[in-house]
């Protein structure tokens, strides 16, 4: 998993980001006007694990305002702004506090904040949440692979769940996707 050092070492020589950090170190609040221009101010271009480098700047201003901030920078975000809160969240020392965050994005019918919020903060959703989101990943034709730890919180319950939709499915004249059947399949060897 990245880290916040490995996406400091990234964006090492953006002097325009470091800057930009010890300003938000001694002035909190100037994070409301480099969030939404991270893009801008920063580049989007790729980075390594699946980073790009607005996300990877807004992961470390993130790191650099107090965690009660989060929660709001999330709230008035916009899409590409949500979905690099939800990817900072596992590298943050917030705990389960931003639990609402993730509730919020599963509640969406946006594809990519539904795969981000099963990342690996998702260890902080109880179970039944869990399953429900990973149920609505299959709906939406999320990939698994992307669900953090599916082969470790995969229970009976949510074997369950995915038969009875998979019969729904069925008597509907529509396929399950296969990574779904694959995780059946590996439900009923256990």
């Amino acid at each position: 998993m990245t880290t916040l050092d490995d996406l400091r070492a990234e964006l090492g020589g953006n002097e325009r980001l470091a800057a930009d950090l010890l300003r938000v170190t001694g002035e909190p609040g100037a994070v409301a006007g480099l969030f939404p221009a991270a893009g801008r101010r920063y580049g989007r271009d790729p980075l390594g694990d699946g980073w790009a480098t607005d996300e990877a700047a807004r992961a470390l201003l993130l790191a650099a305002v107090p965690p009660e901030q989060v929660g709001d920078i999330y709230r008035h975000g916009d899409t590409a702004e949500k979905l690099a809160v939800l990817k900072a969240l596992p590298l943050l020392p917030i705990g389960p506090s931003a639990v609402p965050l993730l509730e919020d994005a599963l509640r969406t019918n946006d594809t990519r904040l539904v795969a981000a919020a099963l990342g690996p903060y998702s260890d902080h959703l109880d179970q039944q949440a869990w399953r429900q989101a990973v149920l609505k990943c299959v709906f939406m034709g999320v990939p698994l692979k992307d669900v953090h730890r599916l082969a470790e919180r995969a229970d009976a319950p949510l074997g369950a769940m995915l038969r009875a939709f998979a019969a729904e499915r069925h008597a509907a004249g529509r396929d399950m996707p296969p990574d779904a059947l694959a995780l059946l399949d590996q439900l009923k060897e256990a």
